[in-house]
């Protein structure tokens, strides 16, 4: 009898790390601590938690243009512990943009649901005569040198924006790509570059300081931290549209009733109060999905990005 309780005692004991794994999500972002995706991920991972039963940890991936994070989760068991919280490009322009991806969107992942959208807001420096997107236009038409855009890279969503101005626009614009946001917000303070298209999470601070002044939106409607800042198309430039969001995949085999199950958890953790006033105060606005709509919506992006991408020919870094 001893034995085996003791027998029994030793099985319950190995089994507990397992067990412990077992009750942990991993939600996978292809990017360093700090950044906009890593804060999303953070502001949820707590209240996702509980929704879920489970504790949700953040595991940041960066490298290889989120290629490293995408194979982490596309190898993963399909079992709802390990998650992928993504922005646009890695699901719907990468694959347009490179010729060859180690991972396959429609093969290796299902979607789960839309977390959020990040508008694309336009700036400039304060000494800029430019006091609206109208007026910023019809100075580049008059400029006898191309007005300079920076962007965070070559296919990023700053620069598909800046792209879809000049078509709109005929403007001479110049694109400036940098490696990173940071520079570009950094060049245009410092009246190196003329303007810059971004995330509203990473302009809002420069903003409300009154570093960077904010002359438009690429956006159907106006941004709930910016009432009075019209968008692109009120000011007489439509088709600027330029949506980065996020959205959590699933490695591709998860079963159906796993993927409503986080699917509803998700939707939840937006709705909490908690959750949705501090994303919305970063300047990300809460957006969830059924898994239908975010498969859709890839499907609309990765042909709306294909074509521009294609029509200019870009060719990554």
């Amino acid at each position: 009898m001893i034995r085996r309780l003791a027998a029994l005692l030793v099985a319950a004991v190995l089994s507990m790390p397992a067990m412990a794994q077992e009750n942990v999500v991993r939600l996978v972002v292809a990017f360093p601590p700090g950044g906009p995706v890593d804060l999303v991920a953070r502001t949820i991972a707590d209240e996702l938690g509980k929704q879920l039963n489970q504790r949700v940890i953040v595991d940041n991936k960066p490298g290889a243009n989120g290629a490293i994070a995408a194979q982490s989760v596309a190898h993963a068991t399909a079992d709802g512990t390990t998650l992928w919280l993504t922005s646009v490009g890695a699901v719907a322009i990468n694959p347009v943009l490179y010729d060859k991806l180690p991972y396959d969107v429609q093969r290796d992942f299902i979607p789960v649901s839309r977390v959020v959208d990040n508008d694309e807001l336009l700036v400039v420096n304060p000494a800029n005569p430019a006091k609206t997107a109208t007026e910023f236009i019809a100075n580049a038409r008059k400029a006898q040198q191309p007005v300079s855009l920076a962007s965070s890279g070559i296919g990023s969503i700053p620069h598909l924006a800046m792209e879809q101005l000049a078509d709109v626009s005929k403007a001479n614009l110049l694109h400036v790509p940098y490696k990173g946001a940071a520079p570009a917000i950094t060049d245009v303070m410092g009246g190196q570059v003329d303007a810059f298209f971004g995330d509203v999470p990473g302009l809002v601070a420069y903003v409300q300081a009154g570093k960077l002044r904010a002359i438009g939106i690429a956006a159907p409607k106006r941004h709930p931290l910016f009432p009075d800042l019209p968008t692109l198309a009120e000011q007489g430039l439509p088709g600027v549209d330029s949506n980065n969001w996020y959205a959590i995949f699933a490695p591709a085999k998860m079963p159906p009733q796993t993927v409503a199950r986080i699917n509803q958890a998700i939707r939840r953790t937006l709705a909490s109060a908690a959750v949705r006033d501090k994303l919305v105060a970063s300047g990300a606005v809460p957006a969830p999905s059924s898994p239908e709509e975010l498969t859709a919506l890839v499907r609309q992006d990765t042909d709306k990005w294909g074509r521009l991408i294609k029509g200019k020919a870009m060719k990554p870094e």
